[in-house]
């Protein structure tokens, strides 16, 4: 049972960066939980290899510490990792993953916390993509206008993640981890991590993340990576368009990415969970040594052919295809999108940013006994 507040906190946290390859938005937003816990990184040229690029995504439960660790920390770790300089990246993100693991565990800080935090991270070095994933946030690709999908969700009921539960002492009920945690690989979480008998990466929940590796050519046109929060009430395919439909609009990525927290916040507190999780989103666009607006330009005119092809030459609002079913999901008994005020911090143009804000316990992941008063409404993850 998770906890929210009787209004939601719209204000947002947004930033972008930008060189001569990438041109980076972000933002994060609290919404209906008591606490914020995401933290976030985007780096176009990493201090200790300046032609390696980083972006991630934390979602942290429990309590913001894990996550926040994580956003500062976690790219260092896989770089001191000797694979890195022998160029086997997809072991260097591996290890990298349980050598942090591993010095929370012993740092007072963290270890005896009951705080935990997924991790989805795409690392591009020498044009190649390597997308590394513990947890249940999310990273896709649009590559000529379709979907790649970059990583998997991991979840209890999973058959190999349900196999290493069973086996390393743990069970699997209400399709959580001991009917608490309701995804099965995570930074932190040490209470899932006590079998003196079993591997780091054969835990109750294992830091072990599953990596896919992409060759990325000219016709990428943008990664996003975000929580479960925009992936609990819109698929991939909803997702990819509503941030192609508006970069071909001339919207820059912190712009998609605030609008796309907006259309996924629900508009009250009893949809079951939908809309009501922290929100963090990155939108990576891919340059190619070209000029956004070449990437706004390829994007309004493969947009403009789809609906011709799909209207008969008319021309209906872009939004139209990007927001056709999850209104409904949002709200059955709203036809119009919700649009609450929000806060925007000011861009700056840096080449580096993180973000996190810390706080105290979360329930969308860990069950919590519900407040009383009038501030706090309980509702399901």
């Amino acid at each position: 049972m998770g906890q929210t507040l009787s209004e939601p906190v719209t204000a947002k946290e947004s930033s972008y960066c930008q060189n001569q390859v990438y041109r980076v938005g972000s933002s994060c937003m609290q919404g209906w939980r008591i606490n914020m816990e995401d933290s976030h990184t985007h780096i176009l040229s990493l201090p200790d290899d300046p032609g390696a690029a980083f972006f991630a995504v934390y979602d942290g439960h429990g309590g913001a510490t894990v996550a926040q660790y994580c956003g500062k920390h976690l790219h260092k770790f896989i770089l001191k990792r000797p694979e890195y300089n022998e160029n086997d990246i997809v072991k260097a993100l591996k290890q990298g993953f349980l050598d942090m693991d591993y010095e929370m565990l012993h740092n007072d800080s963290c270890g005896e916390q009951m705080a935990g935090s997924t991790a989805v991270v795409v690392l591009i070095k020498d044009n190649i993509l390597y997308c590394a994933n513990a947890g249940d946030s999310r990273a896709i690709a649009c590559v000529n206008g379709e979907l790649e999908v970059l990583s998997i969700d991991h979840k209890p009921n999973n058959e190999a993640e349900s196999k290493r539960i069973n086996e390393g002492g743990g069970w699997v009920e209400f399709n959580r981890v001991n009917g608490n945690l309701a995804l099965s690989r995570a930074l932190g979480d040490f209470v899932f991590k006590r079998n003196a008998n079993k591997k780091p990466e054969e835990q109750i929940v294992t830091a072990y993340p599953d990596v896919e590796t992409r060759k990325i050519l000219e016709d990428w046109e943008f990664i996003l990576l975000a929580c479960d929060g925009i992936w609990d009430v819109m698929s991939n395919a909803e997702v990819l368009q509503f941030c192609r439909s508006r970069i071909g609009m001339g919207m820059y990525p912190e712009e998609i990415c605030e609008e796309l927290m907006n259309h996924c916040l629900a508009p009250d507190c009893q949809m079951g969970g939908l809309g009501g999780d922290n929100m963090t989103v990155v939108l990576v666009c891919l340059l190619h040594d070209k000029p956004y607006d070449d990437l706004i330009a390829r994007c309004a005119n493969s947009n403009k052919s789809s609906q011709n092809m799909s209207y008969g030459g008319s021309n209906p609002d872009p939004d139209v295809a990007a927001t056709t079913d999850t209104d409904n999901k949002i709200n059955e008994a709203t036809s119009q999108e919700q649009q609450p005020a929000t806060n925007v911090a000011s861009p700056s143009l840096t080449a580096e940013s993180t973000a996190a804000n810390s706080s105290d316990n979360k329930g969308d992941k860990e069950t919590a006994s519900p407040a009383s008063g009038a501030q706090l409404h309980p509702f399901i993850y």
